[in-house]
């Protein structure tokens, strides 16, 4: 349900944003909105409170962002709390930056290493990506986990390239464990 929520709400504003070709404004908005939801977790501890009728928590949203957002995200915001999904808000605009990602061909890479890439090998690993893919930029994270033991896990969107030596041991001692082994008795 959640996911159809954050579809449908998130294609709107969307649709709303290429339309009126404010696809950047609408970006920006969204990301400052998120920011604010997730660093107030009180705010969605009041807008998820069963015992808050919907006009309180529609004054309360509109005192906070309205006049300092576009009126279409107060009106989107707005029309959530009216349907009870406030729940749903953040992964909305979520769904939303993403699209908009997808729209510009701007991928997100997740980058899990054994080890802390340089800031050249960084620079190589997004190069290397760029040429191998349809995007044009990245937003790259990085992350490192030691049990890899050497080399890297890359995930963009669903596909997931793992060459570390963690996943080619495992693999090698899959294969040793499935060889028949000619017994003589």
């Amino acid at each position: 349900m959640a996911k159809l929520v954050s579809k449908t709400y998130g294609d709107a504003l969307f649709e709303t944003a290429v339309e009126s070709n404010r696809l950047d404004d609408f970006s920006e908005e969204a990301k400052g909105i998120l920011t604010v939801l997730r660093e107030n977790q009180e705010l969605s501890r009041l807008m998820n409170h069963p015992q808050i009728v919907k006009e309180e928590k529609i004054h309360l949203i509109e005192s906070i962002f309205q006049g300092k957002v576009l009126d279409e995200m107060v009106g989107l915001m707005i029309m959530m709390i009216q349907k009870d999904h406030f729940a749903e808000m953040e992964s909305v605009f979520v769904y939303f930056i993403d699209q908009v990602k997808e729209y510009k061909n701007i991928g997100t890479a997740y980058v899990t290493s054994a080890m802390e890439l340089s800031e050249a090998q960084k620079k190589d690993v997004e190069a290397r990506l760029l040429e191998t893919t349809k995007y044009v930029a990245f937003e790259m994270h990085y992350d490192v986990d030691t049990a890899l033991i050497g080399g890297m896990v890359i995930r963009i969107g669903d596909r997931v390239v793992d060459s570390s030596v963690k996943t080619k041991l495992y693999e090698l001692s899959r294969e040793l464990y499935n060889i028949p082994l000619g017994i003589a008795e």
